[in-house]
This record gives structure tokens, C-alpha cells and sequence, in this order.
């Protein structure tokens, strides 16, 4: 609740429901997925998602605001978590798909740590991203624990799985890649016109049970190209390089 430039925007309105409740349902239609859980803060602003997940009946867990690694390591062990999905509380366009996709990848390979091709783990690859706003992550708890028992970088703790990302010759990571690349898109929700954006395209492809999914929007956005210039120029300046130290950037950048 206490984002700095979108105040409250889990609990924001979409089509009568808070933004967390759509996330939290097109998750749940994930083939492969066992479960849900909110991870929030114990902090008495955040009392309301507390609340309404109590009010829904989600499961959920409030651990400590800034050190989100350990928040997450106390969840997968109150709920036996492993494989552990991650999605952050910024993407409503979370495809169903895209992350069923993104958990056989997982299983396929004996990975500890996979990722969509989107964020701060993939800020230096050319081509093959999805748009930003379609993060996932799905990593084994032995991961995560080791992670939370060896980093102590501020911004590893906060968030959560770059000590494991940044470290390839400690765990084997995969990445999902897109066959088209849609870097040039964002689906996330840091500002209003975000929010606006995600408004616009719920409104039109919105129905209860039946998620819509990347390539839906796709096609909407080509037919009203005015609406992907709406936050066009937030693209680049999410601040991911900042999660990367200078000795393990590729070419040292």
C-alpha cells in the first residue's frame, strides 16, 4: 500500500475488483499451480490487504516490509513451497499461459532459478523479451534458502532472487524467451497513466473465468495503437541496472 508513486495500487479498482484480485485469479488458472499466497507486509498500512484477503479467502503471510527475502523464505516453509512461482503485485496482465509455460521450462531442466524474458534479469539480453509486466520467476526452495542464508546486499534482500540470477556459477538458470520481442511494451503498474493503460484494455477484453492472454492484448494494442504510447516513456527507467554490481555486468557496464 505504501508505493511511493502509486499510493494503495494493489487494492486500485479494476471493473469492481481490487488490481491484487485479478492477479491473485489469473494465477490460480495456471495449470500446474497448487496454490496462492499474498506475501505481504506486517506493517499497520497494509492492514488492509491483510484484510482483504482474510475477507476472500486467500491465503496470505505478513512478514517485513524491506527484507522481502526473508518474507518469502518464512512463506514457502509455513506453506511447503517448492517449486516457488514468484509475481510481483505490479503485473495485472500476468498470463496463465505464459507462466505454465515458464514451470514446464522449469521441469524440463533440473533449473534452480528460471525467468521471463523481462526485468532486471534480462536488462542486458538483445531481443526475445516479453513485454514488461509479464514477470514471473519459479525457483526451488533450496534456492531461495540458500539465497536467504548468504546474501546480505541490501537490494538482494529487498528483492528477493538477484543474489541467485546474479550468480550462475552457483545455481543453473534458464531463461523463457519470447519468440517475437516485445520490450518495447509495458504492462506494469507504477504510474497513473499505467493504470489508466491496464483500464483500457481490461474494459475491452475483460471476461469473468475466461482470462485474456498476451496474445489477446497484442492484438488489441495493433488495432488502437494509440494506447501503447501511453506510458511509453517509463520504458527504460524501471532503475534495473541498479540491481546489478559493476564486476557482474556483462562487459563490466
Amino acid at each position: 500500500m505504501g508505493s511511493t508513486r502509486l499510493p494503495g495500487k494493489v487494492l486500485r479498482q479494476i471493473l469492481g475488483r481490487p488490481m491484487l484480485w485479478h492477479i491473485v485469479d489469473r494465477v490460480g488458472r495456471t495449470p500446474g499451480i497448487r496454490g496462492v499466497v499474498v506475501a505481504t507486509s506486517s506493517l499497520p498500512r497494509d492492514a488492509p490487504i491483510r484484510d482483504f484477503c482474510q475477507k476472500e479467502g486467500i491465503k496470505h503471510f505478513a512478514g517485513s516490509e524491506s527484507d522481502v527475502l526473508d518474507r518469502y523464505h518464512q512463506a514457502a516453509v509455513l506453506f511447503g513451497a517448492n517449486p516457488i512461482i514468484r509475481i510481483t503485485g505490479d503485473c495485472p496482465f500476468v498470463d496463465p499461459q505464459v507462466v505454465g509455460n515458464l514451470l514446464k521450462f522449469y521441469e524440463s531442466g533440473q533449473y534452480d532459478h528460471v525467468g521471463v524474458a523481462t526485468g532486471a534479469g534480462v536488462v542486458f539480453m538483445e531481443g526475445g523479451r516479453y513485454p514488461n509486466g509479464l514477470d514471473a520467476e519459479c525457483f526451488c526452495f533450496k534456492a531461495l534458502e540458500k539465497a536467504w542464508n548468504e546474501a546480505w546486499e541490501p537490494t538482494d534482500r529487498e528483492h528477493v532472487t538477484p543474489y541467485i540470477w546474479r550468480h550462475p556459477s552457483l545455481f543453473k538458470l534458464g531463461v523463457l524467451k519470447s519468440k517475437i520481442d516485445y520490450s518495447h511494451l509495458r504492462f506494469s503498474v507504477d504510474y497513473e497513466t499505467d493504470f489508466e493503460l491496464i483500464t483500457q484494455i481490461y474494459g475491452a477484453l475483460y471476461k469473468y473465468g475466461q482470462p485474456f492472454l498476451l496474445d489477446d492484448v497484442i492484438n488489441f494494442i495493433s488495432s488502437h495503437p494509440e494506447l501503447s504510447g501511453m506510458n511509453q516513456r517509463y520504458i527504460g527507467k524501471e532503475g534495473y541496472q541498479d540491481l546489478w554490481k559493476k564486476d557482474m555486468c556483462p562487459g563490466g557496464k
